[in-house]
C-alpha cells in the first residue's frame, strides 16, 4: 500500500529525538509522500527546511488560530516569500479554533483568517483549515471567499456542512480519530463523500489511530485511516490508498511524485 499523509507537523518537538532518521524511513514504510504544514512563522520556516531536504515531503506555510495572538499584518510579507519556494504546496494550517478559552479573541481568529485566505487567492494555492467548535463562523469565512479553494482538515463538521463544502469545491481530510469508538459522525459522512473529496493524514504527533492510540503518531500510520475509510466504503483498502494519493497529488499540485 502506497499513500500519502496530508498533514503531519514534523517541526514538533515532538519529533526532536528522531526527526531526520525517521522521515527518512517512511518511503520503506510505503509513505510516498508528505505535506507538513506550519503554525506559525517559525514552524512554516522549518516546514520549507524540512521539504528541502527530503524529496517526498512537502510544506505549507500559514498562522494557526490559537497562535495568531500577535498577528501584524506585516507577517503576510514573510509568508508571501515562504510561498514563493516550489515545495509550498498551500497556505495553512490557517482557520478558527473555539475550542481553548485562552486562544485569541474569536474576532481577531476571524480577522487574521481572511488576511490569510486573501493571501492564497492572490498566490493561487490552496488553504488547509483548522476548524474546531467554530462549524459555522468557519463556513462563513469560507463563503467569503468564492475564489478560495482548500480542505478542511481532521473534518469534525455535520453531514450538512459537508455537503455544503463539495458543493463549494473543496476537499475533506480524515485522520486517526475515524479508528475510534466515538467516530460515527465522521463515519457517517465519508459514507456519504464522494471518493474524488478525501484525503488522510495522521495530524502527527496527534491523534494517533487504534491500536496505537496514546503513543506518538507517525505517518507510517496513515494507512490505518486508509483501512478505516475502505471498510467504511466497502472497497479494497489497495483502492481507497490510491484514490486519496491521487486526490492529495492533485490537491497540492504535486506533479513530480
Amino acid at each position: 500500500m502506497t499513500v500519502f499523509d496530508t498533514h503531519a507537523h514534523y517541526d514538533s518537538g515532538a519529533f526532536n529525538a528522531d526527526r531526520l532518521e525517521l522521515l527518512a524511513s517512511m518511503p520503506a514504510q510505503g509513505v510516498e509522500l508528505i505535506l507538513n504544514p506550519g503554525c506559525d512563522l517559525e514552524s512554516s520556516r522549518t516546514a520549507v527546511e524540512l521539504a528541502e531536504q527530503f524529496p517526498f515531503v512537502y510544506a505549507a506555510v500559514g498562522v494557526h488560530p490559537s497562535d495568531c495572538g500577535a498577528w501584524e499584518d506585516s507577517w503576510l510579507d514573510e509568508l508571501r516569500s515562504l510561498a514563493a519556494h516550489p515545495k509550498v504546496k498551500a497556505i495553512g494550517e490557517i482557520g478558527l479554533d473555539y475550542y481553548w478559552q485562552d486562544n485569541p479573541p474569536r474576532e481577531f481568529q476571524q480577522q487574521v483568517f481572511h488576511r490569510q485566505l486573501e493571501l492564497a487567492e492572490e498566490l493561487d494555492l490552496p488553504v488547509i483549515v483548522h476548524d474546531r467548535e467554530a462549524h459555522h463562523d468557519c463556513l462563513e469565512v469560507v463563503r467569503a471567499h468564492p475564489n478560495a479553494r482548500g480542505v478542511y482538515h481532521c473534518y469534525s463538521g455535520s453531514l450538512e456542512d459537508a455537503k455544503v463544502l463539495v458543493r463549494l469545491g473543496w476537499m475533506i481530510s480524515f485522520t486517526g480519530t475515524i479508528t475510534y469508538k466515538n467516530a460515527r459522525k465522521a463515519l457517517e459522512v465519508i459514507h456519504w463523500l464522494p471518493m474524488d473529496r478525501i484525503m488522510i493524514e495522521t495530524d502527527s504527533p496527534y491523534l494517533t489511530p487504534e491500536p496505537f492510540r496514546g503513543k506518538r503518531n507517525d505517518s507510517g500510520k496513515v494507512h490505518l485511516v486508509a483501512e478505516a475509510i475502505a471498510r467504511v466504503k466497502n472497497m479494497d483498502p489497495e483502492e481507497a490508498a490510491r484514490i486519496t494519493l491521487e486526490n492529495g497529488k492533485r490537491f497540492f499540485n504535486i506533479k513530480e511524485a
